[in-house]
C-alpha cells in the first residue's frame, strides 16, 4: 500500500512538472524592453529681440528729448526686453556720423534711428537696405535722402521738426511791431536749416522787414558773427539749427545787454536763451518715429510708402527771464517756459 501511494506521488509530481515545463515552452518569458527615452520637450520660442542703433548728431536738450520718446514708444510696444538700442553720440562731427553708420551695417542692426540732419544723410549714405527712420528733420527733400515726403521711395521715413514757420513770422511781428531790419541766423552747413531761412526770409519781406542773412560754418564762429548781428538789427529769428542750440548761452550773452529779442525756433533754444517760440514737443516727435520704427520691424510697412509725419500741435511760449531782461511787455495768453 505504501509502494503504491509512493507511485502515486511520484506520478503526480511528474505529471506536474510537464505541465509547468510546458507553461514555460508555450508562453515564454520576455526580457523586458529598454523604456524609450522621452524626446526632450521642445523649449518655447524665444521672442525676437531687436536691435536699433540710434545715431545722434549730437548732445543738446530737444534731441536728448527726441531720442528718449523714440526709445520709450519702442519700450511701450515691444516690451521692455524686446529691443536693444545701441546709442551713439556723434559730437556733431559728420565723420564720426559716417563711422557710427557704418558700425551699425556692420553690426547688422534691424534699424538705424538718426536724429537730426546729418545724421540722417550719414545712415543713408551707409545702406540702402536696413530701415530707417529719422528725427528732427526739418525737411527730407532737402536733406536728400526721400524723393518726396509723401512716398519717400527709399529706406527712409521719419518724423519732421518743422514748426509753421508762417506762423513764427507772425509771431515776430507782434512781438517786435517796431522792428525795421531782422536778422536771420543759421548754420550754412545744416540742410534744415538753410531750408528754413529761404521760408521765412520772403515770408518777413512780406510784412515789410527788411531781412539781413547771418550764417556761421561752426560753433567757432558764432561770437564773431552774433556779435556783428546785433549791431545791425532790431530782432532776431533763429530757426531749429543744432550749432546755435548747442551755442545758445553765448547767443544770450550778447543779445541780452544790447536788447535785441530772438524768435527761436523750439521750446528748448528759447529757455536758453530766446524771447519767445511757437515750436513743437521733440519728445512726442520722437515718440511719433517710434511708433514708425514698430511699424516697420513688427508689422513689415515698408519705408519707401511711409509719408512723413508731421507734428499736429505747436506751442506757443516766451521766457519771462529774458523779458524782464530786455524789457520786454509779453501779450496777454502766452504761456512762460516752465508753467
Amino acid at each position: 500500500m505504501k509502494t503504491t501511494k509512493r507511485i502515486l506521488s511520484i506520478l503526480l509530481i511528474a505529471a506536474l512538472l510537464c505541465t509547468l515545463m510546458g507553461c514555460a515552452q508555450t508562453a515564454p518569458v520576455q526580457s523586458e524592453a529598454p523604456a524609450q527615452s522621452e524626446a526632450p520637450a521642445e523649449a518655447p520660442a524665444q521672442a525676437k529681440v531687436y536691435k536699433v542703433g540710434i545715431l545722434q548728431q549730437l548732445e543738446h536738450q530737444a534731441l536728448d528729448a527726441a531720442t528718449e520718446g523714440f526709445e520709450d514708444a519702442l519700450r511701450e510696444l515691444l516690451g521692455e526686453g524686446g529691443v536693444e538700442f545701441d546709442y551713439q553720440n556723434a559730437q556733431n562731427d559728420p565723420t564720426n556720423c559716417a563711422t557710427i553708420a557704418t558700425k551699425f551695417v556692420n553690426d547688422d542692426v534691424d534699424l538705424i534711428m538718426a536724429n537730426a540732419t546729418t545724421a540722417l544723410q550719414a545712415a543713408s549714405a551707409a545702406t540702402g537696405d536696413i530701415p530707417i527712420v529719422g528725427t528732427s528733420i526739418t525737411d527730407y527733400v532737402s536733406a536728400g535722402v526721400v524723393d518726396s515726403n509723401d512716398a519717400p521711395g527709399r529706406n527712409v521715413t521719419g518724423a519732421s521738426d518743422l514748426a509753421p514757420i508762417d506762423q513764427q513770422v507772425e509771431l515776430l511781428a507782434s512781438l517786435c511791431p517796431d522792428a525795421k531790419t531782422v536778422g536771420i541766423l543759421y548754420c550754412s552747413a545744416e540742410a534744415n536749416s538753410v531750408f528754413q531761412a529761404d521760408t521765412a526770409k520772403p515770408a518777413l519781406e512780406a510784412k515789410g522787414l527788411a531781412v539781413n542773412v547771418y550764417t556761421v560754418s561752426d560753433s567757432n564762429d558764432i561770437q564773431a558773427v552774433v556779435t556783428k548781428t546785433v549791431s545791425e538789427v532790431d530782432a532776431i529769428y533763429i530757426p531749429t539749427d543744432n550749432t546755435l542750440a548747442d551755442s545758445m548761452e553765448i547767443v544770450k550773452n550778447l543779445t541780452v545787454p544790447a536788447g535785441i529779442p530772438v524768435i527761436a525756433g523750439e521750446e528748448n533754444m528759447c529757455a536758453a536763451g530766446g524771447l519767445a517760440t511757437l515750436s513743437i514737443s521733440y519728445y512726442s516727435m520722437g515718440h511719433s518715429a517710434g511708433e514708425m520704427a514698430y511699424e516697420l520691424l513688427v508689422n513689415g510697412a515698408n519705408p519707401a510708402t511711409t509719408p512723413i509725419r508731421y507734428a499736429e500741435e505747436v506751442t506757443l511760449k516766451y521766457n519771462a527771464e529774458i523779458a524782464e531782461l530786455i524789457g520786454w511787455a509779453i501779450p496777454e495768453g502766452m504761456t512762460a517756459i516752465g508753467e
